[in-house]
């Protein structure tokens, strides 16, 4: 076997692919945001237009990734690991992307380096075992990651492959005018008008088949004799495909040679049953690149929208309920239920809890989860109990919500608010967790002419439907006036430059498609740069970024009448005596001369504050203040950006700015004195305002879905050990490229 990682003469193809790889690389040191991702979108539209130099394009990235783990094991150093994400995930998607057969000898090469990889620290060694075994797949079964993921998106049915997929795209109204929604539906639903069940049946037979028999595939004259079969034909050898590559994966390495055998009387059959409609034709390989997943577009104006949308797809494929909603309220009754029984047939959950018995018990008129369903919705949360197996079943769930959030701050603000509700409603009863899983993507996007308010009409139906929340204009009454509304999109970046390189960039590429739009004018066939990337995005983004979400509680006083309103939030929350803004905005803009010969003080009004201090040993101590303050700002400062823990940065301002003081901590209570009230802002979204609150109380939101005790009975000793290897804390995950670093 020749080693390719060698200093070796390149050929000229694996020359300019090389110097594709070594631009796409430089990139990501690049500061200059309009060339972000123009690389790696350039690179992968080679590869569709010639699929025969994925094979030299493999063999360069081998080669880098082996003279990068030589230069890690010297340096030792976080910034040395940085370029091994974008080579593993171009190195996937040319494998995937490939319409040739690639040599055992390259697969074992890159095998044996994948192998290598994994010594680096977490994350990077998790992204090299998910490209390790993606490519040990494909060694096997040529052909199968192509097929699994096309037979997945475009929802082919089988009785063989019955994963499914589907794609929604929230964008924020607040961001999106309506030639910009209107432009970027047009671009992302651009494929899904073309979409024929056929053609995508007929593009997996192809591409399998080219994959697996190589050059004895003549893919030309195979293309033509599918195009003349009849649809019920051309079904019944994807169905043959398909059945193929699902008994291949079973049989492991020593199934290759049947699985090939099978896919060499395919090809015959297929030619046979032509009938001699096609002409021979050797020529070059056919361009098929991977077809667009259907991708549902909407403004979010309604926050139980997502939970609709997750609802009906479920429903889709599952027969054992006419719906969701239906399936929830035929669970209600009286509200007397007996508890857990004694045959329910999670062993792993009855292990933990105490001896079985019948516990009458009444519980918001729902059923008792049953521990196998509470499992499910804690899977995600518990780690591995030490020398045992993963307390937690292999994940059974056939179908992914792949849901993308487009917009600022904001849209976050408003996702963490809806995963909160549902993880809260699937607390209940146990409706979506165990059908669908649900994977979070974010695209940043902020346009500062759409940073005023919304329309009124948005206005008055987030009135309607939302009960304590109060839509307040961007203006001068409004403590949201931070114009930088993309601190989250930037902690990502910060934490995955390669989601920098490619997602954090599209903000340009969105703009422009409301000027096309405008100009009546059309993008080539072929040059959908944003479809592309979200797509990419969608495929290898898979390791989330946990944002940590914090509960407030809000005391409010109207009229004389005190109530409490409880929310979450993400990324900020604002809070000002409105009194002061105009004295503040005053103050700051004085000369500092004329400030300093001022006789009067200023500083702002009295609050009463209780927090927990954070110290270097973790323990909390109880600290009490009452600092003459104008307004707080309070920053949540994720663990994956301070490599410490998760917690929050709490400014208090004052009107002399020298008197300001921060202090860091999870858990905080503000009130104000002297009947003063406040302005509170979550996310930095005006129609997220509350008003005459005098009360403010923070602290770390806990997952609804994490609670143990007061859904089972589970042993006193054995309590303690689950808590151990559970995170209570309710965070958002991200996908992004490579995840939080250790």
């Amino acid at each position: 076997m020749v080693d390719l990682t060698a200093d070796v003469v390149l050929s000229p193809v694996e020359t300019s692919l090389y110097n594709n790889v070594q631009a796409l690389l430089k990139e990501m040191r690049s500061q200059s945001s309009s060339q972000k991702g123009v690389h790696r979108w350039s690179l992968q539209k080679k590869l569709e237009d010639d699929p025969s130099c994925s094979v030299s394009l493999i063999r360069v990235l081998v080669k880098e990734l082996d003279k990068k783990l030589k230069r890690v094991s010297k340096i030792h150093k976080p910034q040395s690991y940085t370029h091994v994400i974008p080579m593993l995930h171009t190195l996937y998607y040319a494998v995937i992307q490939s319409g040739v057969m690639i040599p055992s000898s390259l697969y074992q090469t890159v095998y044996e380096c994948l192998m290598k990889l994994l010594i680096l620290p977490s994350p990077y060694s998790a992204v090299a075992l998910r490209t390790l075994r993606s490519i040990k797949m494909e060694m096997n079964t040529p052909g199968s990651l192509y097929q699994k993921r096309v037979t997945a998106e475009q929802n082919l049915n089988n009785d063989h492959f019955t994963w499914q997929e589907k794609v929604f795209v929230l964008a924020d109204p607040a961001v999106f005018s309506a030639p910009l929604e209107a432009a970027v539906r047009k671009h992302l639903e651009a494929s899904n008008f073309l979409r024929d069940t056929t053609t995508m049946e007929i593009s997996v037979v192809l591409r399998v088949l080219q994959a697996g028999l190589g050059t004895s595939c003549h893919s030309s004259r195979l293309a033509q004799a599918l195009e003349a079969l009849e649809k019920h034909t051309v079904e019944k050898y994807f169905q043959e495909v398909v059945s193929a590559v699902e008994k291949s994966m079973k049989h492991g390495a020593g199934g290759r040679t049947i699985y090939l055998n099978k896919l060499r009387n395919i090809y015959g059959d297929i030619l046979t049953a032509s009938k001699g409609r096609t002409t021979l034709d050797h020529g070059s390989v056919c361009s098929n690149a991977m077809p667009y997943p259907e991708i549902n577009f909407l403004l979010w104006s309604d926050e139980d929208d997502l939970w609709d949308l997750l609802a009906d797809f479920a429903q889709c494929f599952h027969s054992d309920s006419a719906s969701v909603d239906e399936d929830e309220k035929g669970k209600r009754d009286s509200g007397i239920e007996r508890d857990i029984k004694e045959s329910d047939p999670d062993d792993t959950l009855r292990s933990l809890a105490t001896k079985p018995g019948s516990v009458i018990k009444r519980r918001n008129a729902f059923k008792s989860m049953k521990p196998a369903d509470r499992l499910s919705l804690m899977q995600e949360k518990i780690d591995v109990f030490p020398g045992s197996s993963a307390v937690v079943k292999e994940d059974r769930r056939r179908h992914t919500a792949r849901v993308v959030v487009m917009g600022d701050d904001r849209v976050l603000g408003r996702l963490a608010r809806t995963y909160h509700s549902i993880r809260e409603r699937e607390s209940k009863r146990l409706l979506l967790t165990r059908k669908l899983k649900l994977q979070l993507y974010y695209v940043p996007f902020s346009n500062v002419e759409s940073l005023l308010s919304l329309p009124v009409s948005h206005a008055e139906s987030l009135k309607a439907t939302q009960t304590d929340w109060y839509f307040v204009e961007d203006s001068q009454d409004s403590p949201c006036q931070n114009g930088c509304r993309l601190s989250l999109a930037s902690t990502l970046g910060r934490v995955d430059p390669w989601y920098n390189s490619n997602i954090n960039s599209l903000g340009a590429t969105i703009s422009k498609l409301a000027e096309m739009h405008s100009d009546h004018s059309e993008p080539p066939e072929q040059s959908l740069p944003l479809l592309d990337t979200l797509c990419y995005y969608l495929r290898c983004g898979m390791q989330p970024v946990n944002l940590p979400l914090y509960s407030v509680k809000m005391t409010r006083s109207s009229c004389g009448v005190s109530s409490v309103v409880e929310d979450v939030f993400v990324s900020h929350l604002d809070a000002d005596i409105p009194e002061f803004r105009h004295l503040k905005e005053k103050f700051t803009k004085e000369p500092s001369a004329r400030r300093k010969k001022s006789t009067v003080e200023l500083f702002g009004a009295v609050m009463s504050v209780s927090y927990s201090k954070m110290s270097l040993s973790k323990r909390k101590v109880k600290m009490g203040e009452a600092p003459m303050t104008c307004g707080v700002m309070i920053t949540s400062e994720p663990a994956a950006l301070t490599s410490g823990e998760d917690h929050l940065t709490v400014r208090f301002d004052s009107l002399n700015p020298g008197y300001n003081t921060t202090i860091q901590t999870q858990n905080i209570s503000i009130r104000t004195m002297e009947h003063r009230m406040l302005y509170v802002c979550l996310d930095k979204d005006s129609r997220r305002t509350y008003t005459d609150v005098h009360r403010i109380e923070i602290s770390p939101c806990l997952d609804p879905g994490c609670s143990i005790r007061s859904r089972f009975s589970v042993s006193q000793e054995r309590e303690p050990l689950i808590s151990k290897y559970l995170d209570k804390v309710l965070s958002l995950p991200i996908n992004t490229f490579t995840g939080v670093t250790a």
